[in-house]
């Protein structure tokens, strides 16, 4: 195994975590911003306010995209699996 061969597996472990978890991070960000705006324009500043709603917002966009992130993993997990077949 090589610089490039390791580089490559790098990159796609990388972008393998980047789209798995992308679909979780893009719902908490979105309640967030919904819930940040809705304390700020009733002005109601309680902190634990956007836990239940962010949890569930992820909890469910998880649900919803867990045979996409599988998916990918496994195409990762394939491809790993091929070089150390192929004896990188």
């Amino acid at each position: 195994m090589n610089e490039a061969d390791a580089l490559d597996i790098f990159q796609a472990a990388i972008w393998t975590v980047l789209v798995a978890s992308g679909p979780a991070v893009v719902a908490a960000m979105v309640v967030g911003l919904v819930i940040a705006l809705i304390q700020a324009l009733t002005q109601v500043q309680e902190a634990t306010l956007t836990f239940v709603p962010k949890i569930v917002a992820v909890m469910v966009t998880i649900g919803i995209s867990a045979p996409f992130v599988g998916a990918q993993i496994s195409i990762f997990t394939n491809l790993v699996f091929s070089r150390i077949q192929s004896g990188f």
